[in-house]
C-alpha cells in the first residue's frame, strides 16, 4: 500500500484515494502504521514504571488503567513476569485505589528480577509463582489463593502462540468474575507479521485470534473493547498493540 503526506495540500493520499490529512481517518491510518513502525523499532522497550522496565505501549497501560480503576478487582492475575514492570504498575493501581494485589506467573522468573521485584517499595502487594501458566499445578495455585467472594481481572502476557493463549483462556477465565475481563495482549502480532522483525506464521498464530475463537466458543464471554472513561474528540478506534485483546464475563 502506497501512503503520500501532502502538507501543501493538507492531505493523505491512499493509493488512488485522497482524505483530507486532518480527519479522523487520516489520523487512524497513520496511527495504525505508526503502531507497526513503533513495533518494529521496539518503541516499547524504552519505558519503565516506578524503576522496573515495562514492555508496553504507554497507550494500552493507560486504557488498562481506565478499566482496573472501574472494576476495582480484588486480585489481578497476570502471566509473564519478564522485569515486572507490570506487576509494578497494577500493585502502584492497587495502592491508589486503596485495595487489591498482584499474583504474577513465569516460567522461569530470573534472579535479578526476581530479586529487584521483592525489594521494591510496592512489594507487599506482588505474590510471584514461578512455573508453567497452564499447568494444572500452577492454575490450582493461583485458584487458591484467591478468597470467595474477591473480584479478579486475568491479563494474559506470556508466551504468545495462539495455542498457549488458548490454553490459558481455558485454565484461566473461570476465575474472572462478573463484568471483569480476561486479556489477551499483543494480538499485533497478526498486523505486524511482514515487518522485519515479524514472523509469517504470527498472521494466524497470535493472541488476537486465540481471543476470538474463545469467545465464538463461550457464550458468557463477550469479545469488546471498553469504553473510554473520557472522550472529548471524535476519535472511537484506540491506538493499541492489543486488538481483541478483552473478554468480559457476562455472567
Amino acid at each position: 500500500m502506497r501512503i503520500v503526506i501532502d502538507r501543501d495540500a493538507d492531505l493523505l493520499e491512499v493509493g488512488d484515494e485522497q482524505i483530507p490529512l486532518y480527519s479522523r481517518r487520516a489520523f487512524e491510518i497513520l496511527t495504525q502504521e505508526w503502531l507497526r513502525l513503533c513495533w518494529n523499532a521496539k518503541y516499547t522497550y524504552t519505558f519503565s514504571w516506578l524503576g522496573r522496565p515495562i514492555i508496553q505501549l504507554p497507550d494500552d497501560l493507560m486504557r488498562l488503567q481506565e478499566v482496573i480503576a472501574r472494576v476495582q478487582p480484588d486480585v489481578i492475575v497476570e502471566t509473564g513476569v519478564a522485569h515486572g514492570g507490570s506487576l509494578v504498575f497494577y500493585a502502584s493501581l492497587c495502592h491508589a485505589l486503596g485495595k487489591g494485589r498482584v499474583i504474577g506467573i513465569d516460567i522461569d522468573i530470573r534472579a535479578h528480577n526476581r530479586k529487584a521485584i521483592e525489594a521494591h517499595r510496592l512489594a507487599s502487594y506482588i505474590t510471584l509463582i514461578e512455573g508453567d501458566s497452564t499447568a494444572a499445578s500452577i492454575v490450582e495455585q493461583v485458584r487458591s489463593s484467591i478468597s470467595p467472594g474477591e473480584s479478579v481481572l486475568v491479563i494474559l502476557d506470556s508466551d504468545h502462540s495462539k495455542a498457549h493463549v488458548r490454553a490459558e483462556l481455558e485454565a484461566y477465565h473461570a476465575m474472572v468474575t462478573r463484568d471483569s475481563y480476561i486479556i489477551a495482549t499483543d494480538g499485533v502480532m497478526e498486523e505486524v507479521y511482514d515487518t522485519p522483525r515479524g514472523k509469517p506464521a504470527w498472521k494466524t498464530d497470535n493472541p488476537a485470534a486465540a481471543a476470538r475463537e474463545f469467545a465464538a466458543e463461550h457464550p458468557e464471554l463477550t469479545l469488546e473493547e471498553p469504553a473510554w472513561a473520557f472522550n472529548e474528540s471524535d476519535l472511537a478506534h484506540p491506538a493499541t498493540h492489543w486488538p481483541s485483546a478483552y473478554l468480559r464475563r457476562l455472567s
